[in-house]
């Protein structure tokens, strides 16, 4: 579920001056990822590319060499991608979602991204800490993800 009115407003002015990572942005970025999770990670939009970016550097400055936190951190938004929606329908359906209106097929996949995400991602064999943040980092922190390395995730899912 989509975060507070003034997260979204902030995370809708971040998608609008998203710069495509540099060479060596996806440098760093390609030493977490495996294909599959490589492949997915470059069919989302810029905006999401930077945002997973942005909170895997965030994790690693909070969390240090934990290569599963800083994972988590850059996968998280992994089921945004099947929605298909720009900047201006995300905008819509996360309106229609906070009004909880009835919602069309790619809004309930935009609302479902972390559910769709994780099921992906315990797909592909990752980690139980990735794969659960992906799935809860918009509702409560399940009991498998330590409480110190939950908040440390939430926050680097913060627009700044």
């Amino acid at each position: 579920m989509p975060g507070t009115w003034g997260h979204l407003a902030k995370r809708y002015r971040e998608g609008i001056g998203s710069a495509p990572l540099s060479p060596a942005e996806w440098s760093w970025v390609e030493r977490f990822l495996a294909d599959p999770e490589r492949v997915a990670f470059c069919e989302q939009p810029t905006a999401d590319q930077r945002h997973g970016y942005d909170a895997a550097r965030a994790a690693e400055a909070i969390l240090g060499p934990d290569r599963t936190g800083v994972r988590a951190a850059l996968l998280h938004d992994i089921g945004k991608r099947h929605a298909r929606l720009g900047l201006v329908g995300r905008a819509v359906a996360s309106v229609a979602i906070r009004l909880k209106v009835p919602l069309w097929r790619r809004a309930r996949i935009y609302r479902d991204h972390g559910p769709i995400g994780s099921e992906e991602l315990f797909g592909w064999g990752a980690e139980s800490l990735v794969v659960e943040f992906a799935r809860n980092h918009h509702g409560a922190r399940p009991p498998s993800i330590q409480e110190a390395v939950w908040e440390a995730l939430c926050e680097t899912d913060k627009p700044h």
